[in-house]
């Protein structure tokens, strides 16, 4: 079984609710089990700054799946939750599941980039990672716990009614 460490976001509808519903989706995927999740943050949106704030949480997914076949359950549980790609980056999004890291593996081809491409550079990411994850070493080299010491939290915080 391999770990992979994903992110779940929304800031439309009710956030809490589909990432509750994200979560027993995730849970549904063949040979996959959620292991541990972190709780629920409130985050500015990056980019388009006139939409609500974000929810964000990240899980640790076990799995045996090949990253490409997991990525295509992910991106069927985005769409049947009403995800619709647009060529917008960072607008408002029902629904937003990435794989942040899969086990010590580097990917990078059209469709997938592990590990995730902005994750280094993302406190809603980095700091949920952290909380299920404190030990974490990226397939660099690099350790989680020493990224963070130069990652401000850019008014990050827990949401009000966590999972």
């Amino acid at each position: 079984m391999e770990h992979v460490y994903i992110a779940i976001g929304s800031n439309l509808g009710k956030p809490l609710k589909q990432a509750k519903n994200a979560i027993i989706a995730l849970n549904t995927i063949p040979t996959s089990k959620v292991i541990n999740v972190s709780s629920t943050y409130r985050t500015k949106p990056l980019g388009i700054q006139n939409q609500s704030d974000f929810l964000n949480m990240v899980i640790l997914l076990e799995t045996n799946l090949k990253p490409e076949i997991l990525l295509n359950y992910i991106q069927k549980i985005e769409f049947n939750f009403g995800r619709i790609r647009k060529n917008e980056r960072w607008g408002p999004r029902v629904l937003d599941i990435d794989i942040m890291l899969l086990g010590n593996k580097t990917i990078n081809t059209p469709r997938l980039i592990i590990p995730h491409y902005g994750l280094k550079k993302r406190e809603f990411m980095l700091y949920p990672l952290s909380e299920i994850a404190p030990d974490l070493v990226f397939p660099d080299g690099e350790l989680l716990s020493k990224i963070l010491t130069n990652t401000p939290r850019n008014d990050l915080r827990i949401w009000a009614n966590s999972i």
